[in-house]
């Protein structure tokens, strides 16, 4: 039974103590493989470092976080199109709208955004998405940006089943964590009506840890959980989850398992 988690920040200080200890854990848990999103410039160095480190475990992806896009964004987005010319990503990203906090640089948000949707067209890259509280925004925007074919993540999905539905039907997937094992999340409806195809799992680590840890730092050793969780609630078996999952997410981000096994799993 081999995972991936789609979505974890490995790279940040709430590693620095056990960072290898949490690569061996995950590996002992089957995560064959960790998808790195960047935050900002400041994370690229290390985001790289580890990726350079466990080139078999972690894939870097680069973008721009919307918590920190501010007035400079275009310097940003300047190194970030420099460091695609010189070093292989598997992603752009993380992208997006999070008006959860602060509305401050919302239209600054929308430019960063569309103009890395062109980034990765460029590049040939899928995208992962950040959402938080704009989802009309994001729609809005991929409006009028002209993509030919959207690929990729809208990763730690917080919407209802009519927003899954219409980023699927956008061509893109949706990113299921730790939040589907909270009991009052509304998460449970989405992932029931959803096929299993156009899911993946991620951890968002350090971040929203899966019961039972719920409160902790999360870590992509966690994983297993949120899988355990999709297949309950889907009436499925553990291992068609964790098959299906690493299926998709290996198509989207190029990225191949050397374990993995393509033979349907057994039911």
């Amino acid at each position: 039974m081999t995972l991936i988690d789609t979505h974890i920040h490995l790279f940040l200080k709430q590693f620095d103590n056990d960072r290898d200890d949490v690569v061996k854990r995950a590996v002992g848990c089957n995560v064959g493989a960790m998808l790195l999103p960047n935050i900002n410039s400041s994370t690229i160095e290390p985001m790289l470092n580890l990726s350079n480190k466990y080139p078999a475990y972690c894939y870097p992806a680069l973008g721009l976080h919307p918590t920190s896009v501010k007035k400079n964004f275009s310097d940003e987005l300047y190194i970030i199109e420099q460091e695609l010319e010189k070093h292989k990503f598997y992603a752009i990203g993380e992208i997006g709208f999070d008006l959860y906090w602060d509305k401050t640089f919302i239209h600054e948000q929308i430019k960063a955004f569309i103009e890395q949707i062109k980034l990765a067209e460029k590049f040939h890259l899928p995208v992962i998405v950040h959402v938080r509280n704009a989802f009309k925004e994001v729609f809005d925007a991929l409006k009028n940006v002209d993509f030919q074919i959207y690929n990729g993540v809208f990763h730690c999905f917080s919407g209802n089943l009519e927003q899954a539905s219409k980023v699927i039907e956008m061509g893109f997937k949706i990113g299921i964590g730790g939040v589907v094992t909270y009991p009052n999340s509304g998460l449970q409806k989405v992932v029931k009506e959803t096929d299993l195809n156009n899911i993946v799992l991620e951890t968002d680590a350090p971040y929203l840890a899966p019961v039972p840890f719920r409160g902790k730092r999360n870590e992509a050793s966690y994983l297993p959980y949120i899988a355990e969780s999709i297949a309950l609630l889907k009436k499925l078996s553990t291992e068609e989850v964790a098959f299906t999952t690493t299926k998709t997410a290996m198509e989207i981000f190029n990225i191949m398992v050397t374990d993995f096994n393509y033979l349907t799993p057994a039911r």
